[in-house]
């Protein structure tokens, strides 16, 4: 039978992991506030997720992107690729999620925190 001492113990560690795995929770779930893009790796444009605005996206060779960012959310509403995959990504709005077009080598991703 497990004595007094190994059950405060047990709950002890029971309570540091449960308040660990709050804490990771609550800070992941900071309000995202810009999508970045970059193209071929470079960052070319960072826009301000609570303001709307339509940025045509310079792609790699020629190709071309039309980014929409309205009401917190971010997608790619045109592009010049051959399969359109971008397009079919959907909305953005949490830091972390992206829309990638390997074609024209864009990525637009969402973050938490400006520079």
């Amino acid at each position: 039978m497990p004595t007094r001492r190994s059950l405060y113990l047990i709950a002890a560690i029971l309570l540091t992991a449960a308040i660990l795995y709050a804490a990771g929770l609550l800070t992941n779930r900071r309000a995202a506030a810009y999508v970045t893009v970059s193209v071929d790796g470079e960052e070319i444009a960072r826009f301000d997720l609570n303001e709307n605005t339509e940025y045509l996206i310079p792609g790699y060779a020629g190709g071309t992107n039309r980014l929409i960012v309205r009401d917190g959310q971010a997608w790619i509403e045109e592009a010049s690729c051959p399969d359109k995959l971008c397009v079919h990504q959907g909305r953005i709005r949490r830091a972390g999620e992206m829309i990638i077009c390997l074609p024209n080598r864009v990525v637009a991703e969402v973050s938490g925190q400006s520079r």
